[in-house]
């Protein structure tokens, strides 16, 4: 006798998963109706009133008096002419480029590849003027390089920046061995 309530049971429960999504389906039906019937009516009200874009037109044309009280409004400005201008010309910033310049360039400076280093250095001071690290690292690369005016003027305005920076006592050793074999040929004309 038992077979029997549980086959009973399992009917019921099938006819309810059959038959529920069809219920379902029938009220979604009927709720799309309703919104599509509440949709369409609100359209042809608002078809029905004016557009409220013609009475909120902006009005671009010039004041009445506006020639005469600002006379000087449609005369061109050429920036290039005004020398008293504050304005300069505008470069680049981009200080994760600046530091991605100086790590290439250290990686070309340790190969003694000079030349690329002294490239990457100048390009990372187009980046991020007065960069001390970038300034320090090109005096040293044209130093190697054999440019040792160029090098004296890096390291002075690395010194400019960070005067008791990290690298100050090597920029002013490397200045003051610079400065003597400058001196050298000179005393030797």
């Amino acid at each position: 006798m038992k077979p029997i309530p549980l086959i009973v049971l399992s009917l019921v429960l099938l006819a309810g998963i059959l038959f529920s999504p069809r219920l379902s389906a029938q009220e979604d039906d009927s709720s799309t109706r309703t919104s599509s019937q509440q949709d369409k009516s609100t359209d042809d009200a608002r078809a029905a009133e004016e557009s409220s874009s013609k009475d909120t037109r902006v009005d671009l044309s010039p004041p009445a008096n506006d020639q005469k009280n600002h006379p000087m409004s449609s005369t061109k400005i050429d920036d290039e002419s005004d020398e008293d201008s504050d304005v300069q010309e505008m470069h680049p910033w981009d200080p994760h480029k600046a530091a991605k310049d100086v790590e290439v360039g250290d990686y070309y400076f340790k190969k003694k590849n000079y030349k690329a280093a002294i490239s990457r250095y100048q390009e990372a001071l187009v980046y991020k003027p007065n960069d001390a690290i970038a300034e320090y690292r090109l005096a040293e690369a044209l130093d190697k390089n054999g440019k040792s005016d160029e090098a004296v003027q890096h390291y002075q305005e690395y010194l400019k920046i960070l005067p008791h920076g990290p690298n100050a006592e090597d920029a002013q050793k490397a200045l003051a061995k610079l400065n003597a074999e400058q001196a050298k040929p000179a005393a030797a004309k």
